[in-house]
């Protein structure tokens, strides 16, 4: 296409948008929809919090590790039918699965803890990492 047919096309082009600007019709849209829509889209965009507690440094017992889960399961067992107030958490580190415990503010009750399990968990430590507050019990509380 020369450039003399390209300039007569974008020519009509502009004639044909003109003419259709002209005639433009206004005209009002009515929506029709269930209020359900409107619970969901608020329920959506309400703001929530995360579900997570507040974390200080501190320390845990490693307890375990294996990359077969159920040995870790297991081991999660023994440990708290011993102690069942003490939080354990198992984390991942490929390819083993690692068996934590203990939300602990100081190394010695850390330590107090391993010395009880060491004859069935030998090869625990203690590590320092951030932990989750503390529960308080509830006869904590009342002194």
């Amino acid at each position: 296409m020369n450039t003399r047919n390209y300039l007569k096309s974008i020519g009509c082009l502009i004639c044909i948008m003109s003419i259709n600007l002209v005639y433009a019709q206004s005209g009002d849209v009515q929506i029709i929809k269930d209020n359900r829509i409107n619970a969901l889209i608020d329920k959506q965009s309400a703001v929530v919090a995360p579900a997570v507690r507040p974390q200080i440094s501190g320390y845990r017992i490693q307890l375990f590790f294996d990359s077969d889960r159920s040995k870790i399961n297991d081991a999660k067992g023994r440990f708290i039918s011993r102690f069942s107030k003490i939080d354990t958490y198992i984390t991942r580190a490929n390819p083993n699965y690692i068996l934590k415990a203990g939300d602990f503010r100081t190394r010695l009750e850390a330590e107090r803890i391993k010395a009880e399990i060491e004859a069935e968990f030998p090869t625990s430590f203690v590590v320092k990492e951030k932990i989750n507050l503390p529960r308080l019990e509830k006869d904590e509380l009342s002194d």
